[in-house]
């Protein structure tokens, strides 16, 4: 790094052909500028500058050097400034992973409201449903809506409990049962990362019902799932607030109100840091103070 100021002190010097106004901007004497550059010209061994009472101007040599060395000394500058902004809390770049669903509906105007107060952090947005390599795939942060996380390489954070419902199509005989075995695995379309069956664990408090779903129809999306079972395909389990809109809209009814799957988890996750970056603190604490409000809109 003293090579790096060494080569800015060169450059500036090289701009103004003054060392005492490049000693008042780098916040040195006069005779440190002078030093400083001696010592270069001493290890490069050629004169830099021609120097005379009147002024300081840059030899054929010194030009030379300037020219090329300037590009690489601003990408250095750049490079700098981008890891200082890094490890600031309103600076930088944050890249996140959200599920598909909740990434349209509910995360825009979280993001709009945190861009309000941090202009100078800037997103770069993926969704998709199921788990994304977060080391591999280089994001800062994830958001998910799952059991309770068994990842032993990743931190990370509740922000709150997602609760479960079963829904089906208004009038259809999906809406009389009484008991979840009366429902047979054809009839319960699952959710699935990877588009596979999933079992259904049904409590009523006094008693429990395991169902295998997923063997006519499985898919990696809610709404997916959402829209078969308002076309009478089945029975669909999903987040309430995934739902709300249809079962206020009439194009979804809540079956089996008795009976309850365990809650998922709203989380956040984050590659294995030390420490929270800056930048990424500040999301995740304006993330959790803001949630509650927009999903308690939702549902």
């Amino acid at each position: 790094m003293n090579d790096y100021k060494l080569l800015r002190t060169f450059l500036l010097a090289a701009e103004k052909r003054n060392f005492a106004q490049v000693a008042r901007e780098l916040d040195m004497t006069p005779a440190a500028v002078t030093r400083a550059i001696a010592a270069l010209e001493e290890d490069l061994g050629v004169q830099l500058f021609v120097r005379t009472t009147r002024q300081v101007s840059l030899t054929t040599d010194g030009a030379i050097f300037a020219a090329q060395i300037q590009p690489a000394v601003q990408t250095l500058d750049n490079a700098r400034k981008d890891l200082m902004n890094t490890h600031k809390a309103d600076h930088g770049r944050l890249r996140i992973s959200a599920p598909t669903w909740f990434g349209q509906q509910v995360l825009p105007p979280i993001l709009s409201a945190f861009r309000e107060r941090y202009p100078k952090i800037s997103f770069e947005i993926s969704l998709a449903d199921g788990l994304v390599n977060i080391i591999d795939d280089d994001y800062d942060l994830a958001i998910r809506i799952s059991a309770a996380p068994s990842d032993k390489f990743t931190i990370w954070r509740k922000i709150s409990v997602v609760h479960r419902i079963l829904v089906a199509a208004p009038g259809s005989r999906f809406c009389d049962m009484k008991h979840p075995n009366e429902l047979i695995p054809d009839d319960c379309l699952a959710y699935s990362g990877d588009s596979k069956r999933e079992t259904w664990a049904l409590s009523d408090g006094s008693g429990s019902a395991t169902i295998s779903a997923g063997r006519a129809v499985s898919a990696n999306s809610g709404e997916v799932l959402a829209s078969m079972a308002a076309d009478g395909a089945g029975v669909a389990m999903l987040p309430k607030f995934h739902v709300a809109e249809h079962l206020r809209t009439g194009r979804l009814a809540h079956v089996l109100q008795d009976w309850s799957p365990p809650d998922l988890w709203l989380t956040l996750y984050y590659p294995p840091y030390q420490a929270l970056p800056p930048r990424i603190a500040s999301f995740s604490k304006f993330f959790e103070q803001q949630i509650p409000a927009f999903i308690s809109a939702i549902e």
